[in-house]
């Protein structure tokens, strides 16, 4: 590598598409959910440990919900570098308080590297190689590097970054000028980008060093950044509730993005357990015991081996099983679930099952 990295895992986030199995005090970054033995909290320390080069040089910000559950999983992790927010305020306050420590302890030219807990990557080998290259060009230039995933489909969940200028390679991989972010576009839209050729999925993932971003945040983002450095994170409460998207890489004019492919779902909610898990030549896919006549197209999870989950004449449906509560929804419809749990929160008689 060329230059010393020390990543940030972003693991406040509660997972609430993969209710009933995320729930409040195991959200689903405590998940196994890839058929490994490892949750994804624990492979995404794993992936990152060769890049920081020991448990000394990795970091998590986390929710104090959730804290005790961070320390279980990862008792490794110096307790020096987990970072516990006392109210989640979105990605922008997470990335503005961790990079201000990490500057306070290592200096404006420290590398850091920003990533989700939640992710799945399938080529280790590959990812490794282009963080490296979003390492070096962090720590030559002035610049916010993001990592851009060449689309497969044109998926209507993710959001996109269209690359323009190419500014040069880092290890043998391009890296362009971000000529503008897009959210979650239509299907005709998402058809249109891939198109063009222009166009990657946004990974979340960002690379930059602490005293590039930590500027940029002063010209961009002032309300979040300056309320931090004055008070520290117990000024959180005050804070305004933006992503990182929103406030920063959406306006700075030093945002790079390096096209990736090495594997990658964000596992947003339980359609991605068909792309990990679906078997060739199979109907569904089956975490449980089920019994099905006509079923297809469906996933069918449960958490208890005794369950069994017999279906007729089922078809792109998702049912969970999971202690107290039973999911069945369409799989064009998960995306609602959030919905559901929002009507379960103001009822006292559901407040058990969030």
């Amino acid at each position: 590598m060329t230059s010393s990295l020390f990543p940030v895992i972003l693991a406040g986030g509660k997972g609430e598409r993969f209710w009933p199995l995320s729930r409040q005090n195991r959200p689903k970054q405590f998940l196994n959910l890839d058929g490994s033995h490892r949750s994804l909290l624990q492979a995404t320390a794993d992936r990152l440990l060769t890049l920081a080069g020991g448990w000394d040089n990795l970091w998590v910000i986390t929710a104090s919900q959730i804290a005790q559950g961070v320390r279980e999983q990862l008792p490794e992790l110096p307790p020096t570098n987990l970072l516990v927010e006392s109210l989640l305020r979105d990605t922008a306050a997470a990335v503005a308080w961790a990079s201000l420590e990490i500057q306070k302890r290592y200096g404006d030219d420290a590398v850091i590297g920003f990533f989700p807990a939640d992710h799945w990557i399938a080529d280790q080998k590959a990812f490794v190689r282009t963080i490296d290259a979003a390492t070096e060009l962090a720590a030559t230039q002035a610049a916010i590097v993001t990592l851009g995933i060449k689309p497969t489909f044109p998926s209507t969940g993710y959001g996109y970054i269209e690359q323009s200028g190419r500014i040069g390679s880092f290890h043998d991989l391009p890296a362009y000028h971000v000529n503008r972010f897009t959210e979650k576009p239509e299907r005709q839209t998402a058809e249109n980008f891939l198109s063009t050729g222009r166009f990657s999925w946004n990974s979340g993932m960002f690379i930059f060093r602490a005293g590039v971003v930590l500027k940029e945040l002063h010209r961009h983002a002032p309300e979040i950044i300056e309320p931090i450095e004055k008070n520290g994170p117990d000024i959180y409460q005050e804070l305004p509730k933006k992503s990182i998207d929103y406030a920063l890489m959406e306006k700075t004019d030093i945002a790079y993005v390096l096209p990736a492919e090495f594997g990658w779902d964000d596992l947003g909610d339980w359609n991605a357990i068909e792309r990990l898990l679906k078997k060739e030549g199979t109907l569904n896919v089956e975490e449980a015991t089920h019994i099905g006549l006509d079923t297809q197209g469906s996933i069918i999870y449960s958490t208890n081996d005794e369950d069994v989950v017999v279906t007729i004449g089922l078809e792109d449906v998702v049912i969970v099983r999971d202690r107290n509560v039973t999911l069945i929804v369409k799989k064009d419809r998960t995306q609602e679930i959030k919905q559901v749990l929002k009507t379960l929160q103001n009822d006292p008689r559901f407040t058990s099952l969030l």
